[in-house]
C-alpha cells in the first residue's frame, strides 16, 4: 500500500489529480532553486539575504546577481529543455531508451560546439556562436540517424541500434577535433561534461526565447505525440500524418536539445530518465506530461547543481584545496547511472 492509498477517498482523488501534482512540482522547483542560489561559495547565507533584500556590499551584491542568478536561471531552463526533448524524443521514436543523448542530438552538438571552438570561430565566452553551432551539430547528428534509419525508423530497436552507432562515430570525431587542436582542450571540457560554472545574463537572454518558443511548439504537437506512442498503424487509423508528425517533433527535439546543451554541455541521463519519471508521477496524457516533464528536468538540474557547489565545498574543505569545481555534469551522469542500472535490475527480477 502506497501513502497516497492511505489518504480517505475524496483527499487521495486530490492528491492524485494533475493540477495538484503541478502545484507540488513548482514548490519543489522553487525549493531546489533557493537552495542553489545559497550554495555557492563567496558569500555567506546572510549575504545572499542581505542582497535579495536590497542591502549587502558591492562584491557580494555582483555575485548573487551577476553570476549565482543567471547560473541558477540557466540551469533550470536547460534542466527543462532536456526534460522536454528526452519525452519527445521518446514518444516520436516509440523507444523508452531514446535520450538525447543516445540518438546522435547530444554528441552532435557537442561536435558541432568544439569544432567551432578548434577553428576559432566560437568560444566559450561567445554564446551566440556557440548556440549556432551547437545547433548545426545537434541538427547533423538527428539528419545522420534518420539516414541511416530509413525506412526502419519506425521501428524502435532498430533506431536504438543505429542511435548508438551515431553516437559513438560523432564522440569518435570530437576527440579527433580536439587532438587536432589541443590546445583548446581546457575551453571545450565543460562542453563534454556539462557544467553550469560562468553562466551569465547573456547565455540566459540567448537560452529562454529559444527554450520558450521550442517548448512551446513541442507541447502544440501533445496530440500527435500521444498517437505516435500507440504505435503508426493506430496513428495512420487516426488520420495521421506519421512522418510529418514524427520529422516535427524531432526537429522540437533536436532544437531544444542543441540550445541546453549550448548552454551547460553535455548532461548525462537528464533527457534519458526524466520522461520516465513524467510519465510515472503524471500519466500519458503528453498535454499534461509534458509541462511535467519539463518541471523535472528543471528540479534535476538546478537540484544537482545545488549539490555539486555544496560537494565542491566540502571536498576543497577536507583537501585543504583552494579552490575545487564539480561540474554538475558528472553528478548526473553518476547518479543517472545508478538509477538506470536499479531499474534494469528491478526489471530483470520481475520477469
Amino acid at each position: 500500500m502506497t501513502l497516497i492509498e492511505t489518504v480517505p477517498g475524496p483527499a487521495r482523488r486530490a492528491l492524485r489529480a494533475p493540477g495538484v501534482r503541478m502545484g507540488g512540482l513548482a514548490l519543489l522547483v522553487a525549493a531546489v532553486a533557493c537552495a542553489d542560489l545559497f550554495a555557492g561559495r563567496g558569500v555567506t547565507l546572510e549575504g545572499v539575504r542581505e542582497v535579495l533584500l536590497g542591502g549587502g556590499d558591492p562584491t557580494a551584491e555582483h555575485i548573487v546577481l551577476q553570476l549565482r542568478l543567471p547560473r541558477l536561471l540557466v540551469a533550470l531552463v536547460a534542466g527543462a529543455c532536456l526534460g522536454v526533448a528526452g519525452l519527445v524524443l521518446q514518444s516520436a521514436l516509440r523507444n523508452p531508451l531514446a535520450g538525447p543523448e543516445v540518438t546522435g542530438v547530444t554528441p552532435g552538438a557537442v561536435l558541432g560546439a568544439v569544432a567551432a571552438t578548434g577553428l576559432g570561430l566560437a568560444g566559450w565566452e561567445s554564446p551566440t556562436a556557440v548556440v549556432v553551432a551547437a545547433c548545426l551539430g545537434g541538427f547533423a547528428g538527428a539528419g545522420l540517424l534518420w539516414l541511416l534509419a530509413g525506412r526502419e525508423a519506425g521501428d524502435p530497436e532498430q533506431t536504438a541500434v543505429y542511435g548508438v552507432l551515431v553516437s559513438a562515430v560523432l564522440a569518435g570525431l570530437t576527440a579527433v577535433v580536439l587532438l587536432v587542436a589541443p590546445g583548446e582542450l581546457g575551453s571545450v571540457v565543460q562542453w563534454l561534461i556539462g557544467s553550469t560554472e560562468g553562466r551569465v545574463w547573456q547565455h540566459w537572454n540567448l537560452l529562454w526565447p529559444w527554450a520558450a518558443f521550442w517548448g512551446a511548439a513541442a507541447w502544440l504537437l501533445a496530440g500527435p505525440l500521444t498517437l505516435l506512442r500507440c504505435g503508426d498503424e493506430q496513428a495512420s487509423a487516426a488520420g495521421l500524418a506519421t512522418g510529418r508528425g514524427r520529422g516535427a517533433a524531432l526537429v522540437c527535439a533536436v532544437a531544444l536539445t542543441a540550445g541546453a546543451v549550448s548552454a551547460v554541455g553535455a548532461l548525462g541521463f537528464v533527457g534519458l530518465l526524466v520522461p520516465h519519471l513524467a510519465l510515472a508521477v503524471f500519466g500519458a496524457d503528453l498535454r499534461i506530461t509534458l509541462p511535467g516533464a519539463a518541471l523535472l528536468g528543471a528540479t534535476v538540474v538546478c537540484g544537482t547543481d545545488a549539490a555539486a557547489q555544496l560537494l565542491s565545498r566540502l571536498l576543497a574543505t577536507a583537501l585543504e584545496a583552494d579552490r575545487l569545481t564539480l561540474p554538475v555534469g558528472a553528478l548526473t551522469t553518476f547518479v543517472g547511472a545508478g538509477l538506470l542500472m536499479v531499474v534494469a535490475r528491478r526489471r530483470a527480477d520481475e520477469r
